[in-house]
C-alpha cells in the first residue's frame, strides 16, 4: 500500500509540472538549450523567446505560470520587459524570475523594483531554478 501512494504522490508531482508552463526569454543559444533542455525533462512545457519584444507578444498570448527573464537582451531588455509585463493586467501576478550574467552591486534591486519576483545570476543552479519554479507554480495553483 506504501508503495501505491508513493507512486500516485509522484504521479501527482509530474502531472503538476507537466501542466505548467514556463516562458523563457533568453537570447544566448547555449542557456536555450541548457535551460529549455533541463525544465522540459523536468516535464515542463517551455517557451521560448529571443528578445524582450517576443517575450512580451508570447506571454500576453499563452499566459505562462511563470516567466524566466534574462536582463541583457536585444530589442529591450530585460528589465523593460519586466516593467511592461507588470503593467498587462492579465500578467500582473505572474511571476517572474530575473536571470543576469553581471551580477553588478545593485542588479538584484534594479530587477526587483522593476517587478521581478526573485533573481538569480548566472550561472544558474539548475536545482535552485527548478524548486523556485515549482514553489510559484504550487502557490498559483492553490490560490485558483
Amino acid at each position: 500500500m506504501y508503495a501505491k501512494q508513493t507512486n500516485q504522490t509522484m504521479a501527482a508531482t509530474v502531472a503538476t509540472a507537466s501542466k505548467a508552463t514556463v516562458l523563457l526569454a533568453e537570447d544566448n543559444e547555449d542557456n536555450v538549450i541548457t535551460l529549455a533542455d533541463y525544465l522540459t525533462f523536468k516535464q515542463f512545457h517551455v517557451l521560448v523567446a529571443r528578445t524582450g519584444r517576443q517575450c512580451l507578444h508570447i506571454a500576453a498570448a499563452s499566459r505562462p505560470d511563470v516567466i524566466l527573464m534574462d536582463i541583457q537582451m536585444p530589442e529591450m531588455d530585460g528589465l523593460a520587459a519586466i516593467t511592461e509585463l507588470r503593467h498587462m493586467p492579465e500578467l500582473g501576478d505572474t511571476p517572474i524570475v530575473a536571470l543576469t550574467a553581471l551580477a553588478m552591486v545593485g542588479d538584484r534591486e534594479r530587477c526587483l523594483a522593476a517587478g521581478a519576483n526573485a533573481y538569480l545570476s548566472k550561472p544558474v543552479s539548475l536545482r535552485e531554478l527548478v524548486s523556485l519554479i515549482e514553489g510559484y507554480v504550487s502557490r498559483r495553483q492553490s490560490a485558483s
